[in-house]
């Protein structure tokens, strides 16, 4: 995989109270991810950005919701997440800036 597809690959963390917790108990990361991405891209994007050892991803299909505005009903876009398990000893720290 050329480097270009690895920053293609991975959106950004989805950040969340369950995103949180799984990430202390379980080592699990989660990422918002490209809808054409599939589980091998995303383990090498994680491993060779964040210099870590993948263990197993799981992906999912998150379904856009429908909103309602002034002119009826709009679908906001359906996007991929996916579930990062790291190996013992291995963590990714994500901090946030102000």
């Amino acid at each position: 995989m050329n480097q270009e597809r690895l920053y293609q690959v991975l959106m950004g963390p989805h950040i969340s109270e369950k995103a949180t917790i799984s990430a202390e108990i379980d080592r699990q990361m989660i990422f918002k991810v490209a809808k054409n991405a599939n589980k091998r891209e995303i383990k090498l994007a994680v491993e060779k950005l964040f210099n870590v050892k993948v263990e197993q991803v799981q992906t999912l299909m998150v379904k856009g919701k429908l909103k309602r505005n002034r002119f009826g009903y709009t679908k906001k876009s359906d996007w991929k997440k996916a579930y990062v398990r790291l190996a013992e000893g291995h963590d990714i720290d994500l901090e946030l800036a102000d």
